[in-house]
């Protein structure tokens, strides 16, 4: 069996990752309120990994949860990259014509702005987690209030849901990060299969240091998939910079590293896996039928 924290509730979309991710184990999910909580059940039982959310293809990058994963001391093992669908429900009792608040997180809230500017009348309040709003909503039978949430999410709180897919972009993804203790890495990583890394550095404040870093990289033919920024605390017009790097020659990647450290200042390896393609694969074969 395996333990996984997440943030976040019965019916949540990391619940949906983690169960995809997972699928062929036994998972024991520990629902957390916030990421930090999250890190904090890894960093005090080594036996429990976690699952968090990364970057979004509307809403960009969990700026927050990059800082905790280099803090944490933890190693990326994995990614899965899940479709984002968005249903909008209430209770069972409740119709469109009695609801006049849509309860959400606030990324999901923005990735239905264009659906909720045209119900005007519905006043948008921000929650913890769209399947928490939905729960709450239930359990306490908040007649005139709605969730925004999973489709699955609403049917487990018993709640009625008013339409589906209101996102608006369809093609809304999330990638999400499985996360071990460095002790563990090893035991749920399998090099033969790692095609993908996730580093951060800092560079000298000199003209054309990045620039020395990525030609490197591309000199070894390692492809750049993201490069994120994020300034440093007391250290004014200066950044950690945060890459994803895939890769085809194992031996080869490695070589870049060593020629890539000398450069850096500060250099962090957080993890080496394998890339997830496979919802975007899926999506390409129903698109080609």
């Amino acid at each position: 069996m395996v333990k996984i924290a997440i943030q976040g509730f019965e019916g949540c979309f990391h619940e949906m990752a983690a169960k995809q991710y997972f699928r062929n184990n036994e998972v024991k999910l520990i629902y957390c309120d916030t990421f930090e909580q999250v890190f904090h059940n890894i960093e005090k039982d080594d036996g429990t990994m976690a699952l968090v959310a990364i970057e979004n293809t509307i809403a960009g990058s969990l700026l927050h949860n990059y800082e905790l994963l280099c803090n944490s001391g933890a190693t990326v093992v994995g990614e899965k990259k899940i479709h984002i669908s968005h249903s909008i429900c209430c209770l069972p009792e409740d119709s469109w014509e009695t609801i006049h608040e849509v309860h959400s997180h606030p990324v999901a809230l923005m990735q239905c702005r264009k659906y909720l500017e045209s119900h005007k009348h519905l006043r948008a309040v921000e929650a913890a987690d769209t399947a928490g709003a939905a729960k709450h909503i239930a359990i306490n039978k908040l007649k005139g209030q709605a969730a925004i949430c999973n489709a699955d999410a609403a049917r487990l709180f018993g709640m009625k849901i008013l339409e589906e897919h209101i996102e608006d972009n369809k093609h809304n993804y999330t990638r999400f990060l499985v996360i071990s203790p460095k002790e563990k890495a090893n035991l749920v990583s399998n090099q033969e299969e790692t095609n993908k890394a996730s580093l951060a550095f800092t560079l000298s404040h000199e003209r054309g240091s990045l620039s020395k870093v990525l030609s490197i990289f591309s000199f070894y033919g390692i492809n750049l998939t993201k490069i994120q920024s994020l300034p440093i605390i007391g250290h004014e017009w200066e950044y950690m910079f945060y890459i994803d790097l895939t890769f085809d020659d194992y031996k080869l990647y490695r070589q870049s590293i060593d020629a890539v450290k000398p450069l850096t200042r500060e250099f962090m390896n957080l993890g080496e896996y394998k890339d997830d393609t496979t919802e975007q694969q899926e999506e390409n074969k129903t698109t080609v039928i």
